[in-house]
């Protein structure tokens, strides 16, 4: 379903709701039974919190087999932060969607978002080096995006780019899956390669987008994937309105770029 702000702002003001946020915060990709074991309510009571969760776009489920994940997507609230608070406070704001942790259990990370437009234009954004840099803050791709082939993504304020890696599926418009290593300073390439899909399925006049970000390493630093969330806000901004954002790329490259 469709994010809107009338619904994260009510799927927000439930105590047991932000509760449940805080524990998938804490460890991503939970199960309901491993939900419910935490809270003094049924099942059947967390099951409707989260089915509440889901429909404002701040939790996503994904079925493995017989089991269904669930997963935060900060983006709805970042998408907030973008249209008004960053009028009044980046300093704030910024601890809304702030993805750091001090050690991580989950390796992976899924990011949703609806975007009103055409799969065909969405997969032009993703791809076309000129359109990623007026979402992505000034940052450029470059491939020939055909299987195997691979693809850099660089920004003029760092000489070593960001990142670099393979595209192993190219399925365009649906599904783009490429290998992943941050590349931007010494310490974030030691963190090694990762693994990034874009998926994207037409819904009604719009198309909902998810990212997955995975093979992550259990400790991996929050920079590989806390960025995702301004950018995504920064697609779907460009998409519908013609407008950039002004969030720096410094909060998402660990203040490389400028």
């Amino acid at each position: 379903m469709v994010e809107g702000v009338e619904e994260v702002f009510r799927a927000l003001a439930d105590p047991t709701r932000r509760q449940l946020l805080d524990e998938l915060f804490r460890q991503d990709g939970q199960s309901l039974n491993a939900l419910a074991s935490r809270f003094a309510m049924t099942r059947v009571a967390v099951a409707k919190h989260l089915r509440l969760l889901e429909q404002a776009g701040v939790v996503v489920s994904d079925r493995r087999g017989r089991e269904k994940l669930h997963f935060l997507n900060p983006v709805p609230i970042r998408l907030i932060h973008d249209r008004w608070v960053s009028k009044y406070t980046e300093t704030w704001a910024a601890g809304l969607v702030d993805l750091k942790r001090d050690l991580e259990t989950s390796v992976e990370k899924v990011f949703e978002i609806y975007i009103r437009t055409t799969p065909q234009r969405l997969w032009q954004a993703i791809t076309d080096p000129e359109t990623r840099a007026r979402f992505q803050f000034g940052a450029r791709v470059e491939s020939d995006w055909a299987t195997g082939s691979a693809y850099r993504v660089t920004h003029d304020g760092v000489p070593s780019g960001l990142i670099e890696g393979e595209n192993l599926e190219v399925d365009p418009p649906r599904r783009l899956v490429q290998t992943y290593h941050a590349v931007w300073d010494d310490d974030i390439a030691r963190q090694g390669t990762s693994r990034v899909t874009w998926e994207i399925e037409q819904v009604g006049d719009s198309c909902r987008l998810v990212v997955r970000h995975d093979q992550l390493a259990a400790d991996a630093d929050a920079h590989l994937y806390g960025g995702w969330p301004m950018i995504l806000s920064g697609l779907k901004t460009w998409l519908e309105t013609g407008q950039e954002l002004t969030t720096p790329g410094s909060l998402m490259y660990g203040g490389q770029t400028s």
